[in-house]
């Protein structure tokens, strides 16, 4: 009961195809390709846009202590 043969395999594919048509499958796969390349190109914008403000923060204050012990 747990297990599916072949014949659910093939009424699913067929159901699929009659569904989507052909070529909408490849279609729809590029779309999720695309939207998670996106969504990965956001993700590393916003790590590159928060690190150069930190270090400077982190800098600055270096310079500051060296003045005071000066």
């Amino acid at each position: 009961m747990g297990s599916f043969s072949i014949w659910h395999w093939l009424i699913v594919l067929v159901v699929v195809l009659l569904l989507f048509g052909r070529g909408k499958i490849p279609e729809l796969m590029g779309d999720v390709a695309k939207g998670i390349k996106s969504f990965k190109r956001g993700m590393s914008d916003d790590e590159t846009a928060a690190t150069p403000d930190s270090s400077k923060t982190v800098e600055h204050q270096a310079e500051e202590r060296k003045d005071r012990v000066s």
